[in-house]
């Protein structure tokens, strides 16, 4: 039995024993779940995201219902849009925090693609929307 620190349990994950998947939010993403949301009981989440080469973006607005989520791009690029902030094209090493229910939309990204994002809690709800 794991031992529970605070609510939450040591966790390792390595990359050759927790496979991408393409069961996520987005189809032209793969995702690879860190551990994150069972070391803390679903109260923070933590995947690798990848692009699908040769999958685009359909460019959908939308937002989502949680509490955090920041973005960290380890490869290539992508370009989100945000309501009333433009367009962002975040590259290799940047870092982005999207506030709780900002409406925006994943414009296009290269397709060697890779980032991580953490989110608060790890499973939130996701709503289409207008655009701004």
């Amino acid at each position: 039995m794991s031992q529970i620190w605070k609510n939450q349990a040591f966790n390792v994950s390595h990359a050759d024993t927790s496979p991408f998947v393409g069961e996520g939010l987005r189809a032209f993403f793969e995702y690879r779940d860190l551990g994150i949301k069972d070391a803390t009981q679903g109260k923070f989440g933590a995947h690798v995201i990848r692009a699908v080469p040769g999958m685009e973006s359909p460019g959908s607005w939308h937002s989502h219902e949680l509490d955090f989520q920041m973005v960290y791009v380890t490869k290539g690029w992508v370009v989100f849009e945000y309501e009333g902030q433009g367009e962002h094209l975040l590259r290799e090493g940047s870092c982005i925090l999207q506030p709780p229910g900002i409406v925006h939309r994943e414009v296009r990204h290269s397709d060697e693609m890779e980032l991580i994002e953490i989110t608060s809690p790890s499973q939130f709800d996701t709503s289409d929307e207008s655009a701004p």
